[in-house]
């Protein structure tokens, strides 16, 4: 970890040129730190900088917004689709934000899976209950969230590590 050095160059003392005298006072008047983001220094405090999302209600488990939408998980797609035939299949049910499809680099064709995201949930839910379990050229695709609310986690005390050692 490289050392820093926090120097007052607004002090008068630095500007003189007395020789070993000023150097040893500015020595004096800096200050030694280390690591990264130097604890304590008020302008390395973040405070609520992190976007959040609303906690749902009672703790129930469910669907989740992501921070830009409503992401469905698509697999079972069939590798020689393409991005197009995604597309219109989901576009039936509203207007897609985003769709996102990972090819593999050796072969070319999809890998099998797809994210598509709405801004709404009420699109989002319609393809959901309209597409999980229909075909796409002839293969069965499943369609879920990407994100989902789990049970809250209030203590971690029941839990034990398991260990070789009685």
């Amino acid at each position: 970890m490289a050392d820093v050095l926090d120097v007052d160059v607004d002090k008068p003392e630095f500007f003189d040129d007395e020789g070993e005298d000023d150097v040893q006072r500015v020595k004096q008047g800096a200050k030694k730190r280390k690591g990264r983001g130097f604890a304590g220094d008020s302008a390395s405090k973040n405070e609520d900088t992190y976007d959040s999302l609303e906690a749902g209600q009672s703790g129930e488990t469910g669907p989740a917004r992501s921070v830009e939408g409503w992401i469905l998980f698509v697999t079972n797609i069939h590798e020689e689709a393409q991005e197009d035939d995604v597309h219109e299949l989901f576009s039936d049910h509203g207007e897609i934000k985003n769709l996102h499809v990972n090819l593999d680099r050796r072969t070319g064709f999809l890998k099998g899976y797809a994210l598509v995201e709405y801004e709404t949930f009420k699109e989002a839910q319609s393809a959901l209950e309209a597409l999980n379990g229909t075909e796409l050229l002839e293969q069965t695709i499943t369609v879920d969230w990407a994100f989902v609310r789990g049970p809250n986690k209030k203590s971690r005390g029941g839990r034990r590590r398991r260990d070789s050692s009685p």
